[in-house]
């Protein structure tokens, strides 16, 4: 028996399920005989091909709009309503039922199998070169994986759902279905004023950050203290990858070229300007940006052309998903 909940949210969810999400999460879903989504709309990129989506399950959908029931994918159970009225009913009726939890065993020994061949990994960056996987993992060592953590649309969201390793709830800050680029500084800016005794980092992609950058007038004017870690490959970064890989790279309008100087536009702005390009002192100079009294903006020069995998082709089942080329390290 397989039990999965979606949240709100599409592709950066990586835990769940999604173009990007981990082999296990997508064969999870692929095999399971049971799916609770709640409050989700079943969209292309949590289905991939929705005629070969979850083909043994039994779905129970919960949520609030019934146009979302089975409007992609038949409910077998149907619950029109708020979540925080349903989910406490429906916990209490399955705790009534006092099943066997060692039924789910062999499951959850399949799933850690999965998980252990299946691991996330990528190449090693060589002679200094930092790759983009490798800054995230930085990200969570500088922080000690206590930050919130807000976050624009591409590549760079996709990674940090995989790779900072979120230990608390409601410390990960996105927008959703929306997919709204230059999200992430002024979500960073309101999580700092809500929680201001917080640790909050707005990772950000080149592309996102140059659509909402006079939001650092904000915080320099209202002192409010965020840290941007800019993952600066010079690519709109996700659409420069479709146009590699299913476009036999014939890239048109993805380059951002070498403009701006992010350093001397963030002290531009009256906020700290720092610049990463080593993978060697990273994660100190990642420390020093934490440690500052004010907003800092600290553009990381990240590989240039690296992928995001795993990834599902679009209009391909789950199951058929492009994992790294091997050869590579976790």
């Amino acid at each position: 028996m397989g039990l999965g909940s979606f949240p709100s949210t599409h592709e950066h969810w990586l835990g769940m399920l999604g173009m990007h999400g981990t082999w296990t999460a997508n064969h999870a879903m692929d095999k399971a005989d049971l799916i609770v989504c709640i409050g989700a709309r079943f969209d292309d990129r949590i289905t991939g091909k929705l005629d070969e989506f979850a083909p043994h399950a039994k779905v129970i959908h919960i949520d609030i709009d019934p146009a979302e029931i089975s409007k992609n994918v038949g409910a077998h159970i149907p619950i029109v309503g708020d979540a925080k009225q349903v989910l406490p009913k429906l916990t209490r009726e399955y705790r009534a039922l006092q099943t066997d939890s060692s039924r789910l065993d062999d499951w959850w020994n399949t799933l850690r199998g999965w998980q252990d061949a299946h691991p996330l990994y990528y190449e090693a960056g060589e002679n200094g070169e930092i790759k983009p996987q490798f800054m995230i993992e930085a990200m969570h060592r500088a922080t000690q994986g206590d930050a919130i953590i807000t976050s624009d649309v591409g590549q760079h969201q996709m990674w940090t759902a995989q790779y900072y390793g979120f230990d608390k709830p409601r410390r990960w800050i996105n927008s959703g279905g929306l997919g709204t680029m230059g999200f992430g500084l002024p979500s960073a800016i309101g999580a700092k004023v809500a929680c201001p005794d917080e640790q909050v980092v707005c990772i950000a992609g080149d592309g996102s950050l140059i659509m909402n950058i006079q939001e650092m007038a904000t915080c320099v004017s209202e002192n409010v203290p965020v840290k941007v870690f800019l993952m600066n490959n010079g690519y709109m970064g996700m659409v420069r990858q479709w146009q590699e890989l299913f476009w036999d790279r014939r890239y048109s309008s993805v380059d951002m070229g070498s403009s701006p100087d992010w350093v001397k536009l963030a002290e531009a702005f009256g906020a700290k300007g720092m610049r990463a390009e080593n993978s060697a002192d990273l994660e100190e100079q990642m420390v020093a940006a934490l440690e500052h009294d004010g907003p800092v903006l600290l553009d990381v020069r990240v590989a240039r052309e690296e992928n995001c995998y795993p990834m599902i082709p679009p209009g391909n089942a789950a199951r058929d998903m492009v994992e790294a080329p091997r050869g590579a390290v976790s």
